[in-house]
């Protein structure tokens, strides 16, 4: 009897030259072919392919902070620092009157330095000097920042209180801004080993140094969020960290200004520092 082979005779179907979106599919020659083991192998491939792609993406991004980081437009730059520029200059000739003031009333009670001199994180983790007008009484300033500010600190004077309480004691961080070291917006700057959530920041979150991708600001978009004071436990630590990093992704002229007048109306109108 003769017998015949199916694998020669029989025609082949629209279904083994087309997938499902009418894409041509490549034939593949030779005996027990299997055309759904074919398909099954090619799909998990691709899975396979994908998510190893997705795993480099996400080594990159941890390392050199691709996602959180947005390089700044040439343009975007120079409009920035003039904004810094003026912001400070301007500032610091209309305010000189409450600067002395806030200075007098600081000697007056407490004698001793006006400023507060500390060692903060800047642009790309350089350490450079931040002034505030001081606090707290010289006995108990922590240059080290580690102890952070707590609502009816003890270490406060009552002019500090008010200065807090008012945001004026971080105006003389306008120098900083007036020499390059700082901006009117950005990432506040941290002291070195901060505690975040009982532990460094560093180690709590190891995206935590990207924050000194830009300079860092007076105000930023976690303060204006909210998240300002102490960062003892993990929700206010996560999600300040978080809103300094959305800020370096969508950092803009516009969204400069429009934090900026956020923080007027927040911290020197209606005082919510401390």
């Amino acid at each position: 009897m003769q017998t015949t082979d199916s694998r020669v005779q029989r025609s082949p179907s629209l279904g083994s030259w087309f997938g499902r979106k009418g894409l041509p599919r490549h034939r593949r020659s030779g005996p027990h072919r299997d055309e759904s083991h074919f398909e099954l192998q090619t799909s998990n491939g691709l899975h396979f392919l994908r998510s190893v792609e997705r795993e480099k993406r996400a080594d990159l991004d941890d390392q050199r902070g691709a996602r959180a980081i947005r390089p700044r437009r040439p343009v975007q730059a120079v409009l920035k620092r003039v904004l810094d520029l003026t912001g400070s200059v301007v500032g610091l000739i209309l305010l000189a009157p409450l600067l002395s003031g806030a200075a007098m009333a600081i000697y007056a009670t407490n004698p001793g330095p006006v400023l507060f001199r500390q060692k903060r994180y800047g642009l790309n983790g350089k350490l450079i000097t931040v002034y505030k007008f001081r606090s707290m009484r010289i006995c108990d300033a922590d240059e080290t920042g580690v102890r952070q500010t707590v609502s009816d600190d003890p270490r406060v004077t009552k002019v500090g209180a008010f200065l807090r309480k008012t945001s004026i004691d971080e105006l003389p961080q306008l120098l900083n801004v007036l020499r390059g070291e700082m901006s009117l917006v950005g990432p506040r700057p941290h002291v070195p080993n901060m505690l975040a959530n009982g532990v460094r920041y560093e180690d709590f979150d190891p995206r935590y140094m990207q924050r000194c991708a830009v300079r860092p600001g007076i105000t930023g978009l976690a303060q204006v969020k909210g998240f300002r004071g102490p960062t003892d436990d993990e929700y206010s630590a996560r999600m300040r960290l978080e809103y300094d990093l959305e800020y370096i992704r969508t950092q803009s002229f516009m969204l400069d200004l429009r934090l900026i007048l956020a923080t007027l109306k927040s911290e020197f109108l209606n005082g919510t520092g401390y």
